[in-house]
């Protein structure tokens, strides 16, 4: 039986996902395989590479400098997470990306991207943590209206999250049957209808299946609520969630806050950390 973690994106909510992947990896919990969303991509990438405390650390060491996430970069560059900083200088220079590791590791690294040209989810298996793999999660993490589309292996792409934000049907449907999934909101959340929508129908008029896609999104979320939350009950599955609503944006600059959430997830994962162990009973012991 496969074992898998699914990993909700959110921006900066992300920080409950580095707490809780950080937990799992100082307990020595290894799964077959995880996929991740948008910013589920781009931290939980960390956990192939076996670098517990990366995300935290890079997050808050970078908090305040405009190269990294400003509406100064939004405007020079058309991203408000700067892609040089991000995606290049801090993984190969300054808080470096273990390759090595990830590209070692036997468990599989999924990423969800959305796919402008038909509003469809694209699920990508990145083996070699770098190159044309980073651009995939650089894409995967690409929020509409404040990212340029990302252009790689023949698609067009931005956030995972408009097509597919939880994807633990697609983990089942590749044999991933004992699943961990990790949610950044707390349980009751409904989504709502994306208030840009009036800007998104300008900016993204290029591409109306991505509008289609972003216009029933709250749906489509709320539909998979319902379903993880089936799944939930009988038992197929395990959810690590926050109590209660993280209260952090999609831009943060006070590492402080960065730390309070990323604290609320290891907090969260050491609380279920016997729940999680028995969850995986014999699949865990094999590693």
């Amino acid at each position: 039986m496969k074992t898998g973690l699914v990993l909700e994106g959110g921006a900066m909510r992300g920080m409950f996902t580095a707490g809780v992947i950080d937990v799992l990896l100082e307990n020595g919990i290894e799964l077959d395989g995880a996929i991740g969303v948008s910013a589920g991509a781009v931290f939980g990438c960390n956990y192939k590479s076996k670098q517990a405390g990366r995300v935290i650390r890079y997050n808050m060491r970078f908090a305040r400098d405009k190269r990294y996430c400003s509406f100064r970069s939004l405007f020079k560059t058309g991203n408000l997470y700067g892609e040089k900083l991000c995606y290049h200088d801090i993984p190969e220079k300054l808080d470096v990306f273990d390759v090595n590791t990830y590209k070692n590791s036997p468990m599989e690294f999924y990423v969800v991207c959305t796919d402008v040209l038909t509003g469809k989810a694209v699920y990508k298996k990145c083996e070699e943590g770098k190159g044309e793999d980073i651009e995939w999660m650089r894409a995967s993490a690409s929020m509409p209206l404040v990212s340029t589309v990302v252009e790689v292996e023949g698609y067009k792409l931005l956030d995972g999250g408009v097509a597919d934000s939880i994807p633990l049907k697609f983990f089942e449907s590749i044999g991933y049957e004992r699943n961990i999934v990790v949610l950044t909101q707390p349980n009751g959340y409904i989504k709502g209808e994306n208030k840009t929508l009036p800007i998104a129908k300008w900016m993204l008029r290029k591409y109306p299946n991505l509008l289609s896609a972003l216009e029933k999104r709250h749906v489509v979320y709320n539909e998979t609520l319902e379903y993880v939350q089936q799944r939930e009950t009988q038992g197929a599955i395990l959810v690590i969630r926050p109590e209660s609503a993280l209260d952090i944006g999609h831009i943060e600059h006070n590492p402080d806050n960065m730390k309070r959430v990323y604290e609320i997830g290891r907090q969260t994962a050491q609380k279920h950390l016997e729940d999680i162990k028995k969850f995986l009973g014999e699949s865990l012991l094999k590693n």
